[in-house]
């Protein structure tokens, strides 16, 4: 029954965001590279469309390999700076005259055409069932990308029968990105991994930015449960539907934002 709950949560959560803005593709997981911890089409789409100059200077030194080049390359820097600084500085590969972006930031005005236009062409996406294990078979609910970079993960349990207090151990017990004599899972890494990780019910939701197996230490992501009120207190306000909509609310925002 849990199951089948969850899953329901999941499908309507990526069902909303999918009408808004993001991307959201049945059987999407299965192109979720594990060793990389990247989705590469939408990275290779992003800069294809983004940067088509810089595409054609890959295209022209590595042939057929550019994609494998340039994949291998973000994996590397993402390592070495992380997923943060990555996204904001882009990724410095040979022969290219300055960084190559991997996103595109809200411009402040809108009046550069081609700024504008490397914004619109972000690529967000939301891949439910995401085995991210380079060891076994566990799956994460969901996983969000922005071009094909992971930047957050998330855990669903739904309050038919278990609480936000299983999603936390469950991040805590089955998502250990350093386990002891073993390589390091890429996508839980801190900081080359996904920025944040969510822990959701249907009435709360907790966050951490550094998974650390036992020790991780996850934090309240509520409103309170009188936003702006004078006795506001812990949790979040009474409301039909979800108390938590308000996360995948401001993501579908987010997502709407880039739609041309």
């Amino acid at each position: 029954m849990s199951l089948h709950h969850e899953v329901a949560f999941e499908r309507e959560i990526c069902e909303h965001l999918g009408a808004n803005g993001w991307i959201y593709e049945e059987g999407s997981a299965d192109l979720y590279d594990r060793q990389l911890a990247l989705y590469p089409p939408d990275l290779m789409a992003w800069v294809q469309e983004a940067q088509p100059e810089a595409w054609e200077v890959l295209q022209k030194n590595h042939g057929s390999k550019a994609s494998a080049t340039l994949l291998e390359r973000v994996r590397r820097q993402l390592d070495q700076v992380g997923t943060l600084d990555l996204l904001r500085q882009g990724v410095e590969v040979l022969g290219l005259p300055k960084a190559l972006k991997l996103a595109e930031f809200k411009p402040a005005f809108g009046l550069n055409p081609r700024v504008l236009a490397r914004y619109n062409a972000n690529r967000l996406r939301v891949v439910r069932q995401v085995r991210y294990s380079t060891r076994n078979q566990n799956c994460l609910h969901l996983v969000l990308f922005v071009n094909g970079i992971p930047v957050a993960t998330v855990e669903l349990k739904t309050d038919h029968t278990q609480r936000i207090e299983d999603a936390i151990w469950q991040y805590k017990t089955d998502c250990d990105p350093r386990p002891a004599g073993q390589a390091p899972e890429p996508l839980l890494s801190f900081p080359s991994g996904a920025l944040v990780h969510f822990a959701v019910s249907n009435r709360e939701v907790q966050m951490t930015t550094r998974l650390e197996g036992p020790r991780t230490q996850f934090l309240p992501f509520n409103q309170g449960s009188d936003p702006g009120g004078p006795d506001c207190g812990a949790g979040n306000p009474v409301m039909a539907g979800h108390r938590t909509a308000y996360l995948w609310e401001d993501l579908r925002e987010r997502g709407q934002q880039h739609q041309p």
